[in-house]
């Protein structure tokens, strides 16, 4: 299969480590990975910010980039799921282009879980290595992800949702204990650009989350969305907390 690299614009800019980890985990589970080096923002800032009307260069530019790979994978499941449900041509071919990429864009650990099927992870423990105990790590199960990928089961609703897909791949780690927390699926308040217009709402609703993992003594919050984990990272060095953050693929990579 030959997969497409879907890097946000965030995390090329703030979080390259992130990309990286990405490509060599994808191509560490005999992945064929190309990067279109011409990509860019894929518009998610100006839709929810309601100037989708605006985001067209974006849909076009992301169209020339993607299409004619078998699989588009993201390590964001906010711009996946952005991509899945509001990619859009303007002519016939392009919308026909971008209606197969929106069928087969995913998320990392989706993509991991439901195409690749992996049971077993070749990852260690590198965060600490020399670690005499188990890493204890807090999951942040982002909005976008599990209430809009489904990449975990939803507190709200009863019944059988399966399980939650990063959880699952965590737990394939080597000396990584993955922690259960009080409100395990609760918002970090960081919400695109919420955080600007509402920033008061925005930095208690994570200084709540925060003080979740803190209160179960965790040594790592990692979660699929490095913009959730960017907002509580702020928070984290005001506290001058020694917690880290990373994203998941820093963690499942060996």
């Amino acid at each position: 299969m030959k997969i497409g690299l879907f890097i946000p614009c965030y995390v090329d800019q703030f979080y390259p480590q992130v990309a990286k980890a990405t490509l060599t985990l994808l191509e560490q589970l005999g992945c064929t990975v190309d990067y279109p080096l011409n990509q860019t923002c894929c518009g998610q800032p100006m839709a929810n910010s309601g100037y989708a009307h605006l985001a067209g260069g974006c849909d076009d530019n992301f169209i020339r980039n993607f299409a004619g790979y078998d699989y588009v994978v993201s390590p964001s499941g906010s711009c996946t799921l952005h991509i899945k449900q509001h990619l859009h041509g303007h002519n016939a071919a392009t919308d026909n282009d971008a209606s197969a990429i929106r069928g087969r864009v995913y998320e990392l650990t989706e993509f991991i879980t439901d195409v690749l099927k992996v049971e077993s992870l070749p990852a260690k423990n590198q965060v600490h290595p020399h670690r005499v105990r188990p890493l204890r790590v807090g999951l942040h199960q982002s909005c976008h992800g599990q209430r809009g990928l489904h990449l975990s089961p939803m507190s709200e609703l009863v019944g059988n949702q399966g399980v939650s897909k990063p959880a699952r791949l965590l737990k394939m780690v080597n000396g990584v204990e993955l922690v259960d927390l009080d409100r395990r699926d609760e918002c970090c308040g960081f919400g695109g650009t919420f955080c600007v217009t509402e920033e008061a709402i925005s930095a208690k609703m994570g200084k709540d989350r925060v003080a979740d993992h803190l209160r179960h003594n965790v040594d790592v919050i990692t979660g699929v969305d490095v913009s959730c984990l960017m907002h509580m990272q702020g928070i984290l060095r005001r506290q001058e907390s020694k917690v880290e953050v990373k994203h998941i693929s820093e963690l499942l990579v060996n």
